[in-house]
């Protein structure tokens, strides 16, 4: 029942963005990709209010295979949207140090740029990359497309166990499986 209704959440809280951005969460599913390892979930009187998933993946870099907490799965409910319940989800923070990964690693499209500034930027949290692409997998397999899909995303990077200055410079981020 929990996926039932986290299945909704995301359904509701990604379709406005797009048909496309909800198509994922049919039926009960609550991954768009990769599934999480750790959830962190907010709820009030009506139900899911927020979430943020967590999985630690190695990502390629150039030629550097590098540990990283992925952060993604990350939702507001369209009421609750300019309220600060974003802030909240920055709980996540503490576990990607209990996990001991190096860094924290996120994408965004680009119209959350504005907003993953105020978030985790301009507090120091995290760095926000451009102009960098992403290979990754698509989740499913479909005859008639390519298993591989490359975007154009903000890249959020969170120094967790390793300063900012120790990831790996380069153009593309090979995800080594589907996003988050």
């Amino acid at each position: 029942s929990e996926h039932a209704e986290l299945a909704e959440f995301f359904r509701k809280s990604y379709g406005p963005t797009g048909a496309f951005n909800a198509q994922p969460f049919e039926g009960n599913r609550s991954w768009a990709g990769a599934r999480p390892e750790v959830r962190v979930i907010g709820r009030d009187a009506h139900g899911v209010a927020a979430h943020v998933g967590l999985l630690r993946r190695f990502i390629k870099i150039g030629e550097v295979d590098l540990l990283v907490g992925e952060l993604g799965l990350y939702a507001v409910r369209p009421d609750l949207e300019g309220l600060g319940i974003s802030h909240a989800m920055r709980v996540m923070y503490p576990k990607l140090h209990e996990l001991g990964v190096p860094f924290g690693f996120g994408t965004v499209r680009p119209a959350l740029e504005k907003h993953l500034t105020r978030l985790v930027q301009r507090q120091g949290l995290a760095t926000l990359m451009s102009g960098l692409r992403v290979r990754s997998t698509h989740p499913d397999v479909y005859p008639n497309l390519s298993p591989i899909r490359i975007e154009e995303v903000i890249v959020v990077v969170f120094p967790v166990q390793s300063a900012i200055s120790e990831w790996p410079a380069g153009a593309m981020i090979d995800r080594n499986g589907p996003e988050l």
